[in-house]
């Protein structure tokens, strides 16, 4: 009875823990024309002129890339400039847009870039926010429930390693204009957005909501 009990413990503490995320790593190019953008857009867009491109995470933004395939999302991020089709934020910055991870349509979790990195995802709050991407995104191509999973385990493996205060999704972003995380100089330079959907965000503050996230600020006006 008592070799019972013990591997029944030993096989409940098992199953309770949960398994070890994987990330797959697959990055981008960031050579010193990268490294030297990111620290212009450091200094033009946010004032903080620095020598270097590493960030202090304190929030996660859930994107989707409404590109339908990985190869196509990935390849938007690879390069260090803005691919010509991107005229719309070209005069902002040569800085090419990019992540942290992007999750395929499967829930593979690929990591593009190290998370401390800045990546250039968000408007206002690139400086403290680590990107994670989901290929697809769209009617044809809506996001699935691999990548709501993926994005779950994701969300819990940052909260465990960094002090991260938020996590928001792409839409909610205006919403810390008058936060004092929010540092873009230019009261023009917005985009509307409406990722990853508010269906999967509420999901993943559901799943989440033991790390007792802080809940984001008041609507203000776009």
């Amino acid at each position: 009875m008592k070799t019972y009990v013990m591997l029944s413990t030993v096989l409940v503490l098992f199953l309770s823990c949960s398994a070890p995320i994987k990330l797959v790593k697959k990055p981008i190019v960031f050579d010193q024309q990268r490294v030297e953008l990111t620290k212009q857009y450091l200094n033009q867009r946010y004032q903080l002129p620095s020598d270097t491109i590493l960030i202090t995470p304190k929030m996660i933004v859930l994107h989707w890339t409404a590109i339908p395939t990985f190869e196509g999302s990935f390849d938007a991020f690879y390069e260090s400039t803005l691919p010509s089709w991107r005229p719309d934020i070209e005069n902002v910055s040569g800085l090419n847009v990019s992540s942290h991870f992007l999750v395929d349509q499967d829930g593979t979790i690929y990591q593009l870039m190290p998370e401390n990195y800045m990546g250039r995802h968000v408007i206002g709050l690139n400086h403290c926010a680590i990107g994670i991407e989901n290929v697809g995104g769209t009617e044809a191509v809506p996001l699935t429930k691999a990548q709501l999973r993926s994005n779950i385990k994701l969300v819990k493996y940052l909260a465990k390693k960094y002090a991260i205060d938020y996590v928001i999704g792409h839409y909610e972003y205006t919403r810390f204009q008058e936060h004092p995380l929010w540092l873009e100089v230019d009261e023009g330079y917005r985009t509307t957005k409406t990722d990853p959907g508010e269906d999967f965000m509420q999901k993943v503050r559901k799943a989440t909501k033991k790390f007792k996230f802080k809940p984001i600020p008041t609507k203000t006006t776009e």
